[in-house]
């Protein structure tokens, strides 16, 4: 197990076989997962309960990830975010303001690693 003890993620990806991997190897770490597979779903997950780090599809259906972003940015900076994007053009992503980049298909150890890393800038785990 790896740190995430008491902390929660949101996954947010309009491919539920991305979200299933991702809450299944996460939950395996410790982390708790909440999965959302559009924007809507995710701002609803976010007004309920405290969340420690986001993953967002860049392309969400006819959605982009950029709303949501720029949402968390003005009301919950603390909140990490890490874009998850299968586009060859990873500029865009790496431009999005979000925290970190994860190129699709990305290793599970990648995962890991990347939300372990995005808890600890929250601080201790409650």
């Amino acid at each position: 197990m790896t740190g995430g003890s008491s902390r929660t993620v949101l996954v947010v990806d309009d491919e539920q076989a991305i979200r299933l991997l991702c809450r299944v190897n996460l939950e395996l770490d410790g982390y708790v997962v909440l999965e959302a597979g559009t924007l809507d779903e995710a701002r609803a997950h976010l007004d309920r309960i405290d969340v420690d780090v986001v993953l967002l599809d860049v392309h969400l259906g006819g959605e982009t990830s950029r709303p949501l972003i720029d949402e968390l940015a003005e009301r919950r900076p603390r909140i990490p975010v890490a874009v998850v994007t299968g586009s060859a053009d990873l500029s865009v992503a790496e431009r999005s303001g979000a925290d970190a980049v994860l190129p699709k298909p990305f290793a599970i150890e990648e995962l890991s690693h990347l939300v372990d890393e995005l808890a600890a800038r929250t601080g201790p785990a409650r």
